[in-house]
Protein backbone atom coordinates (compact mmCIF):
# COMPACT_ATOMS: atom_id res chain seq x y z
CA UNK A 1 0.00 0.00 0.00
CA UNK A 2 1.74 3.28 -1.28
CA UNK A 3 1.00 6.13 1.49
CA UNK A 4 0.69 9.80 -0.03
CA UNK A 5 3.28 12.23 1.71
CA UNK A 6 1.92 15.29 2.82
CA UNK A 7 1.93 16.84 6.02
CA UNK A 8 -0.49 18.35 8.58
CA UNK A 9 -2.41 21.06 7.80
CA UNK A 10 -2.41 20.29 4.23
CA UNK A 11 -3.69 17.43 5.05
CA UNK A 12 -6.11 16.59 7.64
CA UNK A 13 -7.60 13.57 8.18
CA UNK A 14 -10.58 14.88 10.51
CA UNK A 15 -12.06 16.83 7.64
CA UNK A 16 -14.00 14.37 5.93
CA UNK A 17 -14.71 13.16 9.51
CA UNK A 18 -16.72 16.16 10.19
CA UNK A 19 -19.75 15.82 7.88
CA UNK A 20 -22.30 12.60 8.22
CA UNK A 21 -22.72 13.54 4.05
CA UNK A 22 -18.63 12.80 3.47
CA UNK A 23 -18.48 9.99 6.23
CA UNK A 24 -21.14 8.02 3.90
CA UNK A 25 -19.47 9.06 0.79
CA UNK A 26 -15.57 7.74 1.28
CA UNK A 27 -17.33 4.53 3.87
CA UNK A 28 -14.91 1.94 2.10
CA UNK A 29 -17.23 -1.03 3.59
CA UNK A 30 -21.45 -1.28 3.38
CA UNK A 31 -23.53 -3.85 5.13
CA UNK A 32 -26.49 -4.77 3.71
CA UNK A 33 -29.40 -7.55 3.76
CA UNK A 34 -27.82 -9.23 1.02
CA UNK A 35 -24.98 -10.27 3.61
CA UNK A 36 -27.22 -12.19 5.84
CA UNK A 37 -27.84 -15.62 6.51
CA UNK A 38 -29.78 -16.56 9.56
CA UNK A 39 -29.48 -19.47 11.32
CA UNK A 40 -32.66 -21.56 12.52
CA UNK A 41 -33.38 -24.38 14.95
CA UNK A 42 -36.06 -26.70 13.79
CA UNK A 43 -37.79 -29.58 16.06
CA UNK A 44 -40.36 -32.23 16.03
CA UNK A 45 -44.24 -31.48 16.30
CA UNK A 46 -47.20 -28.67 15.42
CA UNK A 47 -47.01 -25.44 16.89
CA UNK A 48 -44.18 -25.63 18.93
CA UNK A 49 -41.62 -23.31 20.05
CA UNK A 50 -39.05 -23.79 22.99
CA UNK A 51 -36.77 -20.82 24.33
CA UNK A 52 -32.50 -21.34 23.99
CA UNK A 53 -31.96 -20.74 27.55
CA UNK A 54 -27.95 -19.46 26.68
CA UNK A 55 -29.38 -17.53 23.67
CA UNK A 56 -31.75 -14.83 24.73
CA UNK A 57 -34.00 -13.80 21.91
CA UNK A 58 -33.68 -17.58 19.75
CA UNK A 59 -35.96 -20.19 19.52
CA UNK A 60 -36.62 -23.46 17.96
CA UNK A 61 -39.24 -23.82 16.08
CA UNK A 62 -41.62 -26.65 15.13
CA UNK A 63 -42.21 -27.29 10.60
CA UNK A 64 -45.11 -24.95 10.88
CA UNK A 65 -44.30 -22.22 13.25
CA UNK A 66 -41.01 -22.14 11.04
CA UNK A 67 -42.97 -21.65 7.53
CA UNK A 68 -44.12 -18.16 9.81
CA UNK A 69 -41.11 -17.02 10.43
CA UNK A 70 -39.91 -17.78 6.86
CA UNK A 71 -42.56 -15.39 5.97
CA UNK A 72 -41.45 -12.87 7.73
CA UNK A 73 -37.97 -13.35 6.74
CA UNK A 74 -38.66 -12.96 2.77
CA UNK A 75 -40.55 -10.13 3.18
CA UNK A 76 -37.29 -8.62 5.00
CA UNK A 77 -35.20 -9.13 2.03
CA UNK A 78 -33.21 -12.19 3.73
CA UNK A 79 -31.44 -14.35 1.16
CA UNK A 80 -30.86 -17.41 3.08
CA UNK A 81 -31.44 -19.48 6.07
CA UNK A 82 -29.28 -22.03 7.59
CA UNK A 83 -30.95 -24.81 9.05
CA UNK A 84 -30.59 -26.59 12.28
CA UNK A 85 -32.48 -29.91 13.11
CA UNK A 86 -33.34 -30.79 16.99
CA UNK A 87 -33.21 -34.51 16.91
CA UNK A 88 -34.80 -36.69 19.33
CA UNK A 89 -33.01 -38.52 21.57
CA UNK A 90 -34.35 -42.29 20.79
CA UNK A 91 -33.74 -41.06 17.23
CA UNK A 92 -29.93 -40.52 18.08
CA UNK A 93 -27.54 -43.37 17.65
CA UNK A 94 -23.87 -44.68 16.68
CA UNK A 95 -23.90 -45.09 13.15
CA UNK A 96 -26.51 -41.69 12.46
CA UNK A 97 -28.99 -42.97 10.52
CA UNK A 98 -31.52 -40.75 10.87
CA UNK A 99 -28.94 -38.28 9.26
CA UNK A 100 -30.17 -39.15 5.75
CA UNK A 101 -33.46 -40.62 6.58
CA UNK A 102 -35.75 -38.82 3.62
CA UNK A 103 -38.37 -38.30 5.71
CA UNK A 104 -36.10 -36.72 8.69
CA UNK A 105 -36.81 -33.59 10.59
CA UNK A 106 -34.24 -31.33 8.27
CA UNK A 107 -35.87 -33.08 5.10
CA UNK A 108 -39.00 -32.56 5.30
CA UNK A 109 -38.42 -28.95 6.47
CA UNK A 110 -36.40 -27.96 3.37
CA UNK A 111 -39.76 -29.58 1.57
CA UNK A 112 -42.03 -27.56 3.26
CA UNK A 113 -39.79 -24.24 3.07
CA UNK A 114 -39.24 -24.80 -0.96
CA UNK A 115 -42.67 -25.33 -1.44
CA UNK A 116 -44.05 -21.94 0.41
CA UNK A 117 -40.84 -20.09 -0.17
CA UNK A 118 -39.14 -21.03 -3.83
CA UNK A 119 -37.38 -17.47 -3.66
CA UNK A 120 -35.84 -18.16 -0.20
CA UNK A 121 -32.41 -19.55 -0.18
CA UNK A 122 -32.33 -22.91 2.32
CA UNK A 123 -28.88 -24.19 3.03
CA UNK A 124 -28.73 -27.67 5.24
CA UNK A 125 -26.05 -28.70 7.51
CA UNK A 126 -24.34 -31.91 6.12
CA UNK A 127 -22.85 -33.40 10.00
CA UNK A 128 -23.24 -35.95 12.04
CA UNK A 129 -23.25 -34.91 15.52
CA UNK A 130 -26.96 -33.92 16.07
CA UNK A 131 -27.70 -37.72 15.42
CA UNK A 132 -25.23 -39.70 17.17
CA UNK A 133 -25.07 -40.64 20.46
CA UNK A 134 -21.75 -39.47 21.33
CA UNK A 135 -22.04 -36.23 19.97
CA UNK A 136 -19.04 -36.48 17.64
CA UNK A 137 -19.23 -35.35 14.07
CA UNK A 138 -18.92 -38.99 12.73
CA UNK A 139 -18.09 -42.39 13.33
CA UNK A 140 -16.18 -43.71 16.41
CA UNK A 141 -13.78 -46.40 16.85
CA UNK A 142 -13.11 -48.11 20.10
CA UNK A 143 -10.68 -46.42 20.93
CA UNK A 144 -13.35 -42.89 20.60
CA UNK A 145 -11.34 -41.71 17.24
CA UNK A 146 -13.44 -40.47 14.05
CA UNK A 147 -13.05 -42.80 11.43
CA UNK A 148 -13.14 -40.49 8.35
CA UNK A 149 -13.68 -42.67 5.26
CA UNK A 150 -16.81 -44.44 6.65
CA UNK A 151 -17.92 -41.28 8.00
CA UNK A 152 -17.99 -39.61 4.53
CA UNK A 153 -19.46 -42.02 3.40
CA UNK A 154 -22.46 -41.42 5.30
CA UNK A 155 -22.07 -37.80 4.62
CA UNK A 156 -22.90 -38.60 1.41
CA UNK A 157 -25.90 -40.28 1.87
CA UNK A 158 -27.00 -37.15 3.94
CA UNK A 159 -25.86 -34.44 1.60
CA UNK A 160 -28.04 -36.44 -1.12
CA UNK A 161 -30.78 -37.03 0.84
CA UNK A 162 -31.05 -32.75 1.54
CA UNK A 163 -30.29 -31.93 -2.25
CA UNK A 164 -33.28 -34.42 -2.65
CA UNK A 165 -35.64 -32.65 -0.46
CA UNK A 166 -34.60 -29.54 -2.42
CA UNK A 167 -31.99 -27.61 -0.40
CA UNK A 168 -30.33 -24.68 -2.47
CA UNK A 169 -26.83 -25.48 -0.61
CA UNK A 170 -25.45 -28.82 1.52
CA UNK A 171 -23.22 -26.70 3.67
CA UNK A 172 -20.39 -29.94 5.66
CA UNK A 173 -19.30 -28.74 8.32
CA UNK A 174 -17.74 -31.80 9.82
CA UNK A 175 -14.28 -31.38 9.12
CA UNK A 176 -13.66 -35.04 7.35
CA UNK A 177 -10.76 -35.09 4.17
CA UNK A 178 -11.83 -35.63 1.36
CA UNK A 179 -15.95 -35.26 2.23
CA UNK A 180 -16.08 -32.33 -0.73
CA UNK A 181 -14.94 -34.50 -3.44
CA UNK A 182 -17.02 -37.17 -2.48
CA UNK A 183 -20.21 -35.20 -2.05
CA UNK A 184 -19.92 -33.38 -5.27
CA UNK A 185 -18.78 -36.22 -7.18
CA UNK A 186 -22.35 -37.84 -5.86
CA UNK A 187 -24.24 -34.82 -6.47
CA UNK A 188 -23.23 -34.82 -10.13
CA UNK A 189 -24.21 -38.27 -10.39
CA UNK A 190 -27.63 -37.94 -8.74
CA UNK A 191 -28.14 -34.97 -11.19
CA UNK A 192 -28.21 -32.37 -8.87
CA UNK A 193 -25.88 -30.10 -10.60
CA UNK A 194 -26.70 -26.75 -9.58
CA UNK A 195 -26.24 -27.96 -6.08
CA UNK A 196 -24.39 -25.29 -4.27
CA UNK A 197 -21.74 -26.55 -1.19
CA UNK A 198 -20.47 -23.75 0.95
CA UNK A 199 -17.26 -25.89 2.66
CA UNK A 200 -17.12 -25.49 6.54
CA UNK A 201 -13.08 -25.30 5.70
CA UNK A 202 -11.73 -23.68 8.24
CA UNK A 203 -13.55 -25.02 11.27
CA UNK A 204 -11.63 -24.18 14.36
CA UNK A 205 -11.97 -26.52 17.97
CA UNK A 206 -13.38 -23.53 19.42
CA UNK A 207 -15.00 -23.00 22.74
CA UNK A 208 -17.19 -20.40 21.43
CA UNK A 209 -19.62 -23.19 20.27
CA UNK A 210 -21.29 -24.23 23.71
CA UNK A 211 -24.66 -22.38 23.20
CA UNK A 212 -25.05 -23.80 19.61
CA UNK A 213 -24.18 -27.63 21.10
CA UNK A 214 -27.35 -27.22 23.58
CA UNK A 215 -29.66 -25.28 20.86
CA UNK A 216 -29.78 -28.70 19.19
CA UNK A 217 -29.00 -31.37 22.24
CA UNK A 218 -25.77 -32.24 21.75
CA UNK A 219 -23.70 -31.41 24.66
CA UNK A 220 -25.34 -33.78 26.87
CA UNK A 221 -24.57 -36.33 24.29
CA UNK A 222 -20.32 -34.79 23.95
CA UNK A 223 -20.14 -34.98 28.04
CA UNK A 224 -16.88 -32.47 27.82
CA UNK A 225 -15.16 -34.41 25.07
CA UNK A 226 -13.63 -32.45 21.94
CA UNK A 227 -13.26 -32.41 18.37
CA UNK A 228 -9.39 -31.69 18.13
CA UNK A 229 -8.79 -34.43 16.08
CA UNK A 230 -10.82 -33.10 13.24
CA UNK A 231 -11.87 -29.25 14.19
CA UNK A 232 -8.61 -26.74 13.47
CA UNK A 233 -6.31 -25.75 15.98
CA UNK A 234 -6.92 -21.87 17.31
CA UNK A 235 -3.01 -21.36 16.67
CA UNK A 236 -3.09 -22.05 13.19
CA UNK A 237 -3.57 -19.71 10.00
CA UNK A 238 -1.18 -21.28 7.34
CA UNK A 239 -3.58 -24.73 7.95
CA UNK A 240 -6.54 -22.83 7.02
CA UNK A 241 -5.67 -22.02 3.92
CA UNK A 242 -4.59 -25.55 3.07
CA UNK A 243 -8.03 -26.45 4.06
CA UNK A 244 -9.56 -23.72 1.88
CA UNK A 245 -7.91 -24.78 -1.06
CA UNK A 246 -8.47 -28.74 -1.59
CA UNK A 247 -12.19 -27.94 -0.66
CA UNK A 248 -11.93 -25.42 -3.61
CA UNK A 249 -10.34 -27.53 -5.49
CA UNK A 250 -13.10 -30.83 -4.80
CA UNK A 251 -16.06 -28.85 -5.62
CA UNK A 252 -16.88 -26.29 -3.52
CA UNK A 253 -18.76 -23.27 -4.76
CA UNK A 254 -17.86 -21.49 -1.19
CA UNK A 255 -15.78 -21.61 2.02
CA UNK A 256 -16.61 -20.76 5.54
CA UNK A 257 -14.60 -19.71 8.20
CA UNK A 258 -15.86 -20.31 11.85
CA UNK A 259 -15.86 -19.01 14.61
CA UNK A 260 -16.02 -15.38 13.26
CA UNK A 261 -15.05 -12.65 14.93
CA UNK A 262 -11.44 -14.12 17.40
CA UNK A 263 -10.94 -15.30 13.54
CA UNK A 264 -11.33 -12.04 11.26
CA UNK A 265 -7.59 -12.41 10.39
CA UNK A 266 -8.56 -15.90 8.83
CA UNK A 267 -11.18 -14.50 6.75
CA UNK A 268 -9.00 -11.63 5.49
CA UNK A 269 -6.48 -14.24 4.21
CA UNK A 270 -8.62 -16.66 2.62
CA UNK A 271 -10.29 -13.35 0.76
CA UNK A 272 -7.32 -11.71 -0.21
CA UNK A 273 -4.65 -14.85 -0.86
CA UNK A 274 -7.63 -17.19 -2.56
CA UNK A 275 -10.08 -14.65 -3.67
CA UNK A 276 -12.89 -17.44 -3.45
CA UNK A 277 -16.33 -16.70 -2.46
CA UNK A 278 -15.56 -16.63 1.53
CA UNK A 279 -18.31 -16.62 4.57
CA UNK A 280 -17.90 -16.25 8.18
CA UNK A 281 -20.19 -17.29 11.04
CA UNK A 282 -20.83 -15.35 13.72
CA UNK A 283 -21.52 -18.00 16.13
CA UNK A 284 -23.42 -18.94 19.27
CA UNK A 285 -21.21 -18.36 21.82
CA UNK A 286 -20.83 -14.48 20.20
CA UNK A 287 -24.47 -14.22 20.19
CA UNK A 288 -24.23 -15.09 23.70
CA UNK A 289 -21.66 -12.27 24.91
CA UNK A 290 -23.30 -9.73 23.11
CA UNK A 291 -26.23 -10.78 24.40
CA UNK A 292 -25.23 -10.88 28.07
CA UNK A 293 -24.33 -7.29 27.93
CA UNK A 294 -26.70 -5.76 26.06
CA UNK A 295 -29.20 -6.85 28.36
CA UNK A 296 -27.03 -5.97 31.50
CA UNK A 297 -27.21 -2.11 29.93
CA UNK A 298 -23.14 -2.46 29.03
CA UNK A 299 -23.36 -2.29 25.76
CA UNK A 300 -26.18 -0.81 23.32
CA UNK A 301 -28.00 -3.65 20.71
CA UNK A 302 -28.37 -2.12 17.64
CA UNK A 303 -24.92 -0.03 17.65
CA UNK A 304 -22.94 -3.17 18.84
CA UNK A 305 -24.63 -5.76 16.48
CA UNK A 306 -24.29 -3.58 13.28
CA UNK A 307 -20.66 -2.28 14.28
CA UNK A 308 -19.83 -6.22 14.51
CA UNK A 309 -21.12 -7.27 11.57
CA UNK A 310 -19.73 -4.21 9.21
CA UNK A 311 -16.38 -5.46 10.74
CA UNK A 312 -16.90 -8.97 9.03
CA UNK A 313 -17.38 -6.94 5.30
CA UNK A 314 -14.16 -5.27 6.48
CA UNK A 315 -12.10 -8.02 6.80
CA UNK A 316 -13.32 -9.49 3.39
CA UNK A 317 -16.46 -11.95 4.04
CA UNK A 318 -19.26 -12.04 1.50
CA UNK A 319 -21.44 -12.80 3.81
CA UNK A 320 -22.14 -13.36 7.56
CA UNK A 321 -24.35 -16.27 8.96
CA UNK A 322 -25.68 -14.36 12.22
CA UNK A 323 -28.41 -15.51 15.37
CA UNK A 324 -28.52 -11.24 14.48
CA UNK A 325 -29.40 -11.55 11.21
CA UNK A 326 -33.45 -10.75 11.74
CA UNK A 327 -33.01 -7.86 13.81
CA UNK A 328 -30.24 -6.78 11.50
CA UNK A 329 -32.58 -6.61 8.67
CA UNK A 330 -35.49 -4.94 10.05
CA UNK A 331 -32.84 -1.99 11.11
CA UNK A 332 -31.68 -1.59 7.98
CA UNK A 333 -35.12 -1.88 6.14
CA UNK A 334 -35.91 1.03 8.51
CA UNK A 335 -33.36 2.83 7.44
CA UNK A 336 -34.36 3.46 3.75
Amino acid sequence: MNIITSAFPQRRMRRMRKHEFSRRLMAENTLTVNDLIYPMFVLEGNHRTEQVASMPGIERYSIDLLLKEAEELVKLGIPLIALFPVTPAEKKTLLAEEAYNPDGLAQRAVRALKREFPQLGVMTDVALDPFTTHGQDGIIDDTGYIVNDITTDILVKQALSHAEAGADIVAPSDMMDGRIGAIRNALEAAGHVNTQIMAYSAKYSSNYYGPFRDAVGSAGNLKGGNKHSYQMDPANSDEALHEVALDIQEGADMVMVKPGMPYLDIVHRVKTELAVPTFAYQVSGEYAMHMAAIQNGWLAEKAIVMESLLCFKRAGADGILTYFAKRAAQWLNEQK
